[in-house]
Parts: C-alpha cells; sequence; structure tokens
C-alpha cells in the first residue's frame, strides 16, 4: 500500500508541473496590468521646506530680500512647490509680523503693574497690514480653542491678549499663514500644506480649511508627526472618514514618505479612502543637502528611476563657517544638484520623466484579474507541494490539497496575510526546487560525463544553468500576481519574510546535497550521522557558517549596511549600465553556481558550491520581491547580472582549467 501511494505522489508531480505552467501562464495578465499601471504617473515635483528658508533668514542683514532671493533662485533651478506647516506664534515672530511677550515683559515696557496671578500671552501686530492678515485668523483658532481673546493696543499698534502662558500658546497650531501663502502664490509656487493631529478634530473648521486649500490649487498635503489628521479621534467620531470625503470632494491627495520606520498612523486607512490618491515623496535632510551635489543627483534619479518616488523633498539649515566666522546655507549646493553638475533634472528627463505636479498611479486592473490571480494561486501551491515533494515524496497530494483548503480557509480570514503567506512560501520553493532539481541532474549525469571534453562538460553546465535559471525565475509571476496591488508600489504593504527567503532556500539546497546526495537518508545513514563525533573542528565551521550568515543578513534588504568603497563601486555600475545589477548575483553566486556545474560533473564534492549558487537563484526572485520598484527595472537588473556572471563564472571555469593543469604537470616532481 504504501509503495502504491508513493507511486501516486510521484506521478501527481507530473500533474503539479502542469498546474504550475498553467498558474504561470494565468499571472502573465497580471504583470501586465502591472506595467501599464507603472507606466502612469511619470510627474516628478520638487518641494522645498519653506520653514527652513524663514529659519536662515533669521540669521541674515536683511531678512526679507534674502527670503525673495532665495525663492526667485528655487523656481530658477526647477522647484515648483512650496512645504507650508501650520503656523504658529513663534513663526509669525520670526517673520516680524507680531511681536509676542509675557505678562512680566509687558509690565516692563508699559510701565504697569501686572496682577500677580496673571500669566498672558501678549501679542502685537508689526503694521496695520500684518493686523488685517492674521490678527483674524489667530482669534478664531484661540476661541475654537476655548481660550478666551481680548483686544490690546500699545502705543498706537493693534494687538491681542491670549489668557493662556506664553509657552502653551506657541503651541497651539493654525492655518498656514495666508500673507506668506499669497506671496509664494504670486511668485508661481504650488502650495504644499503640512498638517498635524496635535487638536482636536474640529469638521467645519476642517471644510473651512480645504475649501480655502482649494482656492489656491493645493493638490496634495503632507501630514506632520506620526499620525495624520483625525486619527486621535476616529474612534470616536470617524474623524478619518470625515476628513477623506472633504479630500475627495476637493481633490487633494496625500503623500507617503520615504524610509520611515513606520507609516505615519492612519495613513493606510485614510489612503484606502481617498481611492489611493498618494504619491511617494523623498525626503533630503538638512544634513545631507550639504553633500556633493552629483551625489544628490544619483539620489534623485535612481529614486524616480528605481523606487516610484515622484516627489522630493529638500531641506536646509543655517551652518555655522568656522573658517570665515559666518552663517552659511546650503542652498548653491542644491541648485549645482538640480542643474550644473549635478544634472538631477536632467537625468531624470531623460529617464522619461516630466518636472510638474506629482499624480497617483492610475490602477490598471483587467475584468478576468481575479480568476487570473486564482490560476496563480493554484499554481504557486502547486509548486509549494512540488518542493515538499522532493523531500518527502508521499506529500505531493496531501501538500497541495492541504495547501489549497489552508489558502482557502486563510482567505476568508485575512485575505491579504493569505497572499503574503503564499507569496513567501512560493519564492521560497522556486529557487529550492529549481536547485534540487539541478543536483539531482548533476548527480545522474555525473558518472557518464566524467571523461568528456571540457567544451562539452562547459556545454552542459551551461544549458543546466539556464534551465535552472528559468526555473527560478517561474516563481516571479505568481509573486507578482499574488501582491499585485497599489498599496505594494506605495510601501503601504511590504512583501514579508525577506530574511527568510534569503536563508531558506541555501539551507535547503544544503540539506539537500548532504542528506539525499550523500545518501543519508536512510536508515543507516540517519543512525551512522546521529552516531558520528562532534568534533573541534565541526564547531569552529559551524562558528565560521554563522558568522558569514550573520553578515550576509546584515547585508539583506534596504536596511543593508553598505562601504564607502561599495559605494563608488556601485555609482561605477550605475552610471555604466544604467541599472545596476546586485554584487552578490554577478561577483559570486552565479559564477559559483556554474563552476559548480561544471565541476560536479566530474568531482562529487563539488555540488557543495551549488549551496553558494543558490544564492544567486534566489537573490533573482528577491529582486522582483521589491514590489515599489518598477518590473522592467527588476528585469533589466536580472538580466544583467546573470549575462556578466556567466562571463564571471566562464573566466572561473578557465582559470580552473589552468590550475588543474599546472598542477598535474608539476605534482609528481613536489611529490618526488
Amino acid at each position: 500500500m504504501y509503495q502504491q501511494w508513493k507511486r501516486w505522489n510521484l506521478t501527481a508531480r507530473k500533474w503539479l508541473w502542469i498546474l504550475v505552467v498553467l498558474g504561470v501562464v494565468s499571472a502573465l495578465p497580471v504583470g501586465y496590468d502591472r506595467l501599464q499601471t507603472e507606466s502612469t504617473a511619470k510627474n516628478v515635483e520638487l518641494v522645498f521646506d519653506y520653514r527652513d528658508l524663514l529659519d536662515i533668514s533669521v540669521y541674515r542683514t536683511h531678512p526679507q530680500e534674502y527670503i525673495s532671493e532665495q525663492l526667485d533662485r528655487l523656481k530658477e533651478a526647477g522647484v515648483i512647490s512650496m512645504a507650508m506647516f501650520e503656523s504658529t506664534l513663534e513663526e509669525f515672530n520670526k517673520s516680524r509680523r507680531i511681536v509676542v511677550y509675557d505678562s512680566k515683559e509687558v509690565a516692563v515696557i508699559t510701565g504697569q503693574v501686572i496682577p500677580p496671578m496673571e500669566n498672558f500671552t501678549y501679542i502685537l501686530f508689526t503694521n496695520e497690514q500684518n493686523a488685517a492678515g492674521i490678527k483674524p485668523m489667530i482669534q478664531e483658532t484661540f476661541t475654537r480653542l476655548g481660550i478666551p481673546v481680548r483686544d490690546w493696543e500699545f502705543e498706537g499698534s493693534e494687538g491681542l491678549v491670549l489668557e493662556v502662558p506664553r509657552v502653551e500658546a506657541g503651541l497651539k497650531p493654525m492655518a498656514p499663514d495666508p500673507m506668506t501663502l499669497a506671496m509664494l502664490r504670486e511668485k508661481g509656487f504650488n502650495i504644499i500644506p503640512r498638517l498635524s493631529d496635535t487638536l482636536p478634530y474640529d469638521e467645519a473648521y476642517t471644510s473651512q480649511l480645504m475649501a480655502y486649500f482649494a482656492d489656491n490649487d493645493v493638490k496634495r498635503i503632507l501630514f506632520d508627526g506620526d499620525a495624520v489628521k483625525g486619527f486621535k479621534d476616529h474612534d470616536e467620531q470617524k474623524s478619518l472618514t470625515s476628513f477623506a470625503k472633504l479630500l475627495n470632494q476637493y481633490d487633494i491627495g496625500l503623500m507617503a514618505i520615504e524610509n520611515i520606520k513606520q507609516n505615519q498612523k492612519g495613513f493606510e486607512l485614510l489612503a484606502y479612502l481617498t481611492d489611493y490618491n498618494v504619491a511617494r515623496i523623498y525626503s533630503l535632510s538638512e544634513r545631507d543637502a550639504t553633500l556633493d551635489p552629483k551625489v544628490i543627483s544619483d539620489r534623485f534619479v535612481l529614486g524616480t528611476k528605481d523606487r516610484n518616488i515622484r516627489m522630493f523633498y529638500l531641506n536646509a539649515e543655517p551652518l555655522r563657517d568656522g573658517a570665515q566666522a559666518t552663517i552659511v546655507d546650503p542652498f548653491d549646493n542644491l541648485i549645482e544638484a538640480l542643474g550644473e553638475p549635478g544634472h538631477a533634472i536632467r537625468d531624470m528627463e531623460a529617464n522619461g520623466f516630466v518636472m510638474g505636479p506629482a499624480e497617483a498611479f492610475e490602477v490598471s486592473e483587467s475584468s478576468l484579474q481575479r480568476y487570473f490571480k486564482i490560476g496563480a494561486l493554484i499554481g504557486a501551491v502547486a509548486l509549494i507541494a512540488l518542493m515538499i515533494s522532493y523531500f518527502i515524496p508521499f506529500l505531493a497530494i496531501p501538500a497541495f490539497l492541504l495547501g489549497l483548503l489552508g489558502s482557502a480557509g486563510l482567505y476568508v480570514l485575512n485575505a491579504e496575510l493569505m497572499e503574503q503567506a503564499i507569496a513567501l512560501a512560493v519564492a521560497i520553493s522556486g529557487p529550492t526546487t529549481a536547485m534540487i532539481l539541478a543536483v539531482r541532474k548533476v548527480t545522474e549525469s555525473s558518472s557518464r560525463l566524467t571523461n568528456i571534453g571540457t567544451g562539452r562538460r562547459i556545454a552542459h553546465a551551461l544549458v543546466l544553468f539556464i534551465k535552472t535559471t528559468i526555473i527560478s525565475l517561474a516563481t516571479v509571476p505568481l509573486v507578482v500576481a499574488l501582491l499585485n496591488n497599489v498599496t505594494y508600489m506605495l510601501v503601504l504593504d511590504q512583501f514579508r519574510g525577506v530574511s527568510l527567503l534569503a536563508l531558506a532556500p541555501m539551507a535547503l539546497t544544503g540539506v539537500y546535497v548532504l542528506l539525499y546526495r550523500g545518501g543519508l537518508m536512510s536508515r543507516a545513514g540517519i543512525f551512522k550521522l546521529l552516531h558520528t563525533p562532534i568534533t573541534l573542528l565541526w564547531v569552529a565551521a559551524a562558528g565560521v557558517i554563522g558568522f558569514v550568515g550573520l553578515y550576509y543578513l546584515s547585508r539583506t534588504g534596504n536596511s543593508g549596511s553598505v562601504s564607502s568603497i561599495e559605494m563608488v563601486f556601485r555609482s561605477f555600475l550605475e552610471n555604466t549600465f544604467g541599472v545596476r545589477p546586485r554584487n552578490k548575483e554577478f561577483l559570486l553566486a552565479h559564477p559559483m553556481m556554474l563552476l559548480g556545474l561544471f565541476l560536479s560533473f566530474k568531482y562529487r564534492h563539488a555540488a557543495y558550491l551549488l549551496i553558494i549558487g543558490a544564492m544567486g537563484q534566489l537573490s533573482m526572485v528577491g529582486t522582483f520581491t521589491h514590489l515599489h520598484s518598477p518590473l522592467y527595472i527588476s528585469a533589466i537588473r536580472t538580466l544583467l547580472g546573470l549575462v556578466i556572471g556567466i562571463i564571471i563564472g566562464l573566466i572561473a571555469i578557465l582559470v580552473w582549467q589552468l590550475a588543474e593543469r599546472i598542477w598535474r604537470r608539476w605534482s609528481h616532481l613536489l611529490r618526488q
């Protein structure tokens, strides 16, 4: 009965492979929809933080002239938008629109005795224009917050008294400065408001604010802090739903910040409620604004091309120059990065992008996509079952059936979790299955190919390498189809299990080479393995492998550390090829794979090199799990890695052959 069940499962492999092929075919239309989506939203928008400009102007002899001059320079350089934070009394004070006092200071300047229990905030407007422009906004804000406000006058200047301590009054956010906003609009800048969630959500005020933004052609807002506006009050007031309706009504979109550890609270829900009217933005920090212009330019060019970034946020800060005993700023550096010699704008335009207001992706989704994704899911489960069957042959049928039932059950509980779990499992299964088949092939062929010529061994190794690569890459359409959602392109969701994908195929390949190819997966083999004494050499080897594994993991993912020398090498590759292939693929994994296949036809233990080769196979699949990167970029990166890796691998084979011949010629002399 056991043998019959085993035969059924071995026969089932053929049907599982058919399902895998059908699944890949079903996934291709979904991948095409993804390509169509990626071809939209080609505008790139440069944004500068106006508050930074205001902070720097404080150190200039003529602040307003300095602000106007720098705005003109930024506009000419290609910056089309200005980010404006919610106003505060401190900002108005820096702008010289008001002067702020506390009760003690007012007592000094007026020569009057202030009641000892009073600790209020006093405001004087510096001229009638400022009073007319911002006094109503200050009154409205503090009255809405329940803080008493009354008029005040000193030596003919209008003022206000806010019955709140000066420190607390300075923390209260108000709408962006209308006078500054009008000035920026006159200079031709778009406005990007930055809104916080510090005050309770007020629907009437927010509606009025959004209408004001729409009147000033605001197209996107950026949130300040760790939460979106309305998040704190959503449970009680459903404020995010209310806010989303206002955003949709006035066609105002959102901005997702690149490289933050965690998305701002409530952002995913607000993005969903606004039908993902979202553009990704990269923030160049104040410190990075002083980097070499070419470095800044490379970041911008790579961001648009490789990471779907459509907005760049420029920061600046005043810097002390001890050598010249003065305060300097990075504006010259930023402008050089955008123009000469950085060429950021020129290079982005050369890649097909247009400088203009950022747009959201137009999601392409065919009417049959749901059914295509079901086909891809079945193909993915079949591939997972195949991988399991190569380790435990009698589990092919149960693994497939349980995979389908488990996927259906998990889909009911959490569809997104199901897709991510199957995507991770199939991403591991594809390269692992490909490597197992490669190991089986060299094992079967080694006896009859031992004495053939070098040229034929190279040809067999190349063909097997290509076959293995094709099987590994068959995983890609399945993963892309399962996770085809704009949320992944916007990094609101991410592929889960990067570290596991980086290790599992190599580990499973190692297990197969050691146990299955080594003949240890029998009762006698297992008994022998369990009774093998552990030597100090084994312990040292395990320590070395562990250290190498930790270093390898530290280099995995976007947060991996990179040395300055490697950064130079990466820039060289990027500038040479336009798209940078992965170092670990073409410098190590692919050459080792090709060399290992070549040597395995003659030397049994050379198969251990295939464990390193598995790194290249999983890395190719891993490239496509960076779902924020355009598919065509990932494809070019993978193809470049393969071509260069094969060339280096052929060179490695040539070097080995030369070393082998030298050894044969001189080894007998050494033994004499």
